[in-house]
């Protein structure tokens, strides 16, 4: 029990909220965003990780094993009664319980007790290990409870294509509806406890309806996922053009929105740890300093610097995000509950600072992938299971690109494996010069473009021949172009248009 409480309390402490997600199947969580779980702990039951990435599964049945398999396994933790192995996953297993007519009390009994066992009525588990995290935290847990319709003829979540679960549907209802009664006594149960349980739905005892759930974490459907609108996300990639000045900052992310930019891109790296003494000590001319290490250290943003990028964002309407380039700088950036995050193909044989983040982030992540081939594609495919989506970008590395070098049908490859995978969406970071590479892009599949951006010239900072200047007219015209491609390809299927019309009909 010691050795179970300690794992609780570990995975529990790589989140800095004291917000809980328990997750079911039922057909309402269709309507909660998966931004909503980005930044908290994720407690799922049975195979509802395919649903969103959680953090602890617990089942009991035989059924969830294939499913889980069959999908992925999504979580970092899987705690069951059932023989269960889970390849680079944690397994441990604890006593099923399995409900009788006569034991109802019993149940409730336990679920007030110290001891952990797996119940037939799985949320009670998952609200005991809620218990345990907030023990280790010290203080109150606030609890959603998304999932748990508690009517099993409204169905289950869309996300579950092909469902395991066996039974007929005389079973279902009882089994499903009986659940109500056990979760009505645990609300009276944890009255004035150290968890304020939220349940999400419409029922008479639901606090939130999942459209005021996502209003509570400021997100919705159509934000940046898989399921996205079909508008294609162009980002204007400011790396550190900004030089570290929150005015020079603004301009170019005011420029940015007022150009069309559906979100900005910045950078974080731990410049004391990236770079090596050598470097950090090499001459460098700049106005902050006489070698690399001051330069490099003006050119990084701190927290107050970030918050101010996040409130004038909000602000603007824009999304954000930053390129993380080392583990120090990922768990700096999660205190901001990032929706995304970019990984650069600079750092692809970073191997163990990448496998980190696809098991501790659930978000989506950016990956471009220039200097690579599909042994990469393969890895990546591979270890970033536990994301809510995963966006692949084509990239070149040189700057600028040669046109020969594009290779924009690679983004074509990325949308056949996003007909397979919806959580895959394809893209395009351009280091090619002007805009004609992004518009076949966009033709190819990509739902994410990328461009560099800088604010004029200075001659004493090196500037990438293919960033283009907010200071003119430039960065709207390639906005304009791509919405131009966009409209072009159009919804792919196939209708006659009002502007088209018979030249020769027939006569009557």
């Amino acid at each position: 029990m010691d050795h179970f409480s300690t794992r609780i309390a570990d995975i529990a402490s790589t989140y800095g909220t004291d917000t809980i997600f328990i997750l079911g199947k039922g057909c309402s969580v269709d309507g909660i965003s998966p931004d909503a779980f980005a930044g908290s702990l994720v407690i799922a039951v049975n195979d509802a990780e395919r649903i969103a990435p959680a953090d602890i599964t617990i089942f009991h049945g035989d059924w969830v094993k294939p499913s889980l398999v069959a999908n992925g396994l999504r979580s970092r933790l899987y705690i069951t009664s059932a023989d269960f192995s889970a390849p680079g996953r944690e397994v441990l297993h604890a006593p099923f319980v399995p409900l009788q007519n006569d034991n109802s009390d019993l149940l409730m009994q336990r679920f007030l007790s110290d001891g952990f066992v797996v119940e037939d009525v799985l949320f009670l588990s998952a609200l005991k290990i809620a218990r345990q995290v907030a023990r280790a935290r010290g203080r109150r847990q606030t609890v959603y409870m998304v999932g748990f319709d508690f009517r099993a003829e409204a169905g289950i979540s869309e996300a579950i294509t092909h469902d395991y679960a066996p039974g007929n549907s005389a079973d279902r209802f009882f089994r499903v509806s009986m659940q109500e009664f056990f979760f009505l006594n645990c609300l009276y149960m944890l009255k004035d406890s150290d968890l304020e349980v939220v349940h999400v739905g419409d029922r008479s005892f639901s606090k939130l309806s999942a459209e005021e759930l996502n209003q509570r974490f400021n997100v919705s459907l159509d934000r940046g996922g898989a399921g996205a609108a079909s508008k294609v996300q162009v980002t204007a990639e400011l790396t550190t053009n900004h030089f570290g000045d929150r005015q020079r900052l603004e301009r170019m992310i005011r420029a940015a929105r007022a150009a069309g930019a559906d979100l900005v891109k910045l950078q974080k790296r731990n410049v004391d740890t990236f770079y090596t003494a050598e470097q950090l000590a090499s001459p460098y001319v700049s106005p902050f300093g006489k070698t690399f290490a001051d330069y490099r250290h003006q050119l990084e943003l701190d927290r107050d610097d970030f918050a101010f990028v996040d409130a004038l964002c909000r602000d603007l309407g824009i999304g954000w995000f930053a390129s993380v380039l080392d583990q120090p700088s990922f768990e700096f950036m999660l205190q901001f509950e990032p929706q995304m995050v970019k990984l650069p193909s600079t750092i692809s044989e970073h191997r163990q600072y990448l496998g980190y983040v696809a098991q501790n982030y659930r978000g989506a992540v950016v990956l471009s992938t220039g200097m690579t081939g599909p042994d990469y594609e393969e890895w990546l495919l591979a270890q970033f299971v536990n994301c809510r989506s995963l966006y692949l970008l084509q990239c070149n590395s040189a700057y600028p690109t040669p046109n020969a070098d594009c290779n924009v049908g690679v983004v074509g490859h990325y949308k056949a494996l996003s007909d397979a995978e919806p959580r895959i969406i394809p893209g395009y970071s351009s280091h090619d010069m002007g805009w004609l590479a992004s518009a076949l892009a966009i033709a190819a599949g990509a739902r994410m473009i990328e461009k560099h951006v800088k604010l004029g010239n200075t001659e004493w900072a090196h500037f990438d021949a293919v960033a283009v200047d907010l200071t003119t007219a430039d960065f709207r015209d390639y906005v304009a172009r791509l919405r131009e491609a966009e409209q072009m390809v159009g919804s792919g299927t196939k209708a006659v248009n009002a502007s088209e019309h018979h030249k020769y009909r027939i006569a009557a």
